[in-house]
């Protein structure tokens, strides 16, 4: 049997991208390898959002190119959204690269591997084709087997935010039929999974009719809440302009989805905003905190910040210090702004770099002295986790709490998939650190 590796970059889009793709290819038997050199297709999920990311494709090329020197050459493909960017220039760049395919093509992977393999063709496949995509996808098993699974609901961005290349290289926003995402959800329920993420570009713009019936994320929510094996629903990304009443009355009605919400706002000034074409105001995303606090009054916040955006003065900076000072965002990401090719922010000219560094750094302290805070108050306390899996080389397991914080249980025999009561014993940054208590008493919960 012939063996696959992939390797994924990115987003977690990417990730339920990468799983759909294992599961392509074992439909013309292959078999998925973690061994790159035993593999006969090395296959690259790439994602275009971080700086130099077609140069970083090339030097994983350049990477396969050795280890397979002395030996037989694998058939090599470069998917995601720097395949979608660059499309046939990838073939003409890097002659070691056998097909190019964008990611709403990805159904086509097993007729063109096979079409490879007879003729020894190269293929450039980065046509906007959604639709198909799911529906094939759809008909081919699924043996994702994972306690917790993510499940895109929503593809592609209308927005046209002035620093994203999303809209180009995952085209305008689609979203799947209503009744295609609940049985998928039920199909990794049955396989095991005990909490979903429902993903999407931007996916509280999901926005589906059928008859005179119209579906939402809502809609969505409502319905996973109701599957009985279903412990926990979540989703991301997350536009500020799409957080719309009946989404955040979900936070309110439905004890399965859980309190955190990673909600990007880029910049607390309304005049980089502006020249971001966010199309939301400062104002509009405290209003909305304000109503998510109501309906939950522990949810959490998470967002993203680009620091020196072309325009931005002192002022703009400090505005956005005093917006994560009075949120207080936990486990956000913060990058200094790098144009992207092919949007309208590419073509302006950016701010100073090395105060950009240093505004970053002022930032991400801030960011990380939050977190640090917020862990901290956790020491003590008990939290609900969710079992999902056992560290390499450890008597110990991972699980995550409701607000995605990671958490290391001590020694013990825990089953992947439960959830059980952990005591919080000490924190990092990052990580909180506890023990299973049993039969919990007055211990305050978190």
């Amino acid at each position: 049997m012939k063996k696959v590796f992939i390797k994924t970059f990115g987003c977690q889009m990417n990730v339920y991208d990468s799983d759909r793709i294992t599961e392509l290819f074992e439909s013309i038997n292959f078999e998925k390898t973690s061994e790159v050199d035993k593999a006969g297709c090395y296959f690259l999920n790439t994602c275009h959002i971080r700086e130099k990311a077609t140069e970083k494709v090339y030097s994983e090329i350049g990477r396969v190119k050795k280890t397979f020197k002395k030996k037989y050459k694998p058939l090599v493909i470069v998917g995601g959204c720097v395949a979608q960017a660059e499309s046939n220039e990838m073939l003409k760049r890097e002659p070691y690269i056998d097909m190019v395919i964008g990611p709403q093509s990805y159904h086509n992977i097993p007729d063109l591997v096979l079409k490879f393999f007879r003729k020894q063709q190269k293929f450039d496949l980065t046509e906007f084709d959604v639709i198909r995509k799911f529906d094939y996808l759809q008909k081919i098993q699924k043996k994702n087997e994972k306690v917790s699974s993510f499940l895109t609901i929503q593809e592609g961005c209308d927005k046209f935010c002035h620093f994203c290349v999303v809209p180009y290289t995952r085209g305008p926003e689609y979203s799947r039929p209503f009744k295609q995402v609940v049985d998928e959800a039920k199909k990794f329920v049955d396989l095991g999974a005990k909490e979903i993420t429902l993903l999407g570009q931007n996916v509280n713009a999901y926005k589906y009719e059928e008859g005179k019936k119209t579906y939402k994320l809502s809609s969505i929510i409502e319905e996973l809440n109701q599957i009985e094996e279903l412990q926990r629903i979540r989703f991301t990304t997350s536009h500020p302009l799409d957080m719309t009443d009946d989404l955040i009355a979900c936070y309110k009605n439905f004890k399965k989805l859980m309190p955190f919400l990673h909600l990007p706002v880029q910049s607390g000034s309304n005049k980089i905003l502006k020249l971001m074409n966010r199309k939301h105001t400062i104002e509009h995303y405290y209003s909305v905190v304000e109503k998510l606090l109501k309906a939950r009054k522990d949810i959490e916040l998470s967002s993203d910040f680009i620091v020196g955006y072309p325009g931005e003065l002192q002022t703009d900076f400090e505005k956005t210090i005093e917006l994560i000072k009075k949120i207080k965002f936990t486990n956000s990401y913060s990058f200094i702004y790098s144009p992207r090719p092919g949007t309208p922010a590419a073509k302006k000219k950016n701010s100073n770099n090395e105060k950009n560094k240093e505004n970053l750094l002022i930032l991400q302290n801030l960011l990380s002295d939050i977190q640090v805070e917020k862990n901290m108050n956790k020491k003590g306390s008990l939290c609900e986790v969710l079992v999902e899996n056992k560290l390499p080389n450890q008597e110990k397991y991972f699980g995550r709490n409701r607000f995605m914080s990671p958490v290391v249980i001590d020694s013990g025999d825990y089953v992947p998939g439960n959830l059980i009561n952990v005591q919080i014993h000490s924190v990092n940054q990052l990580s909180l650190f506890g023990k299973y208590i049993k039969n919990p008493t007055a211990i305050p919960a978190l």
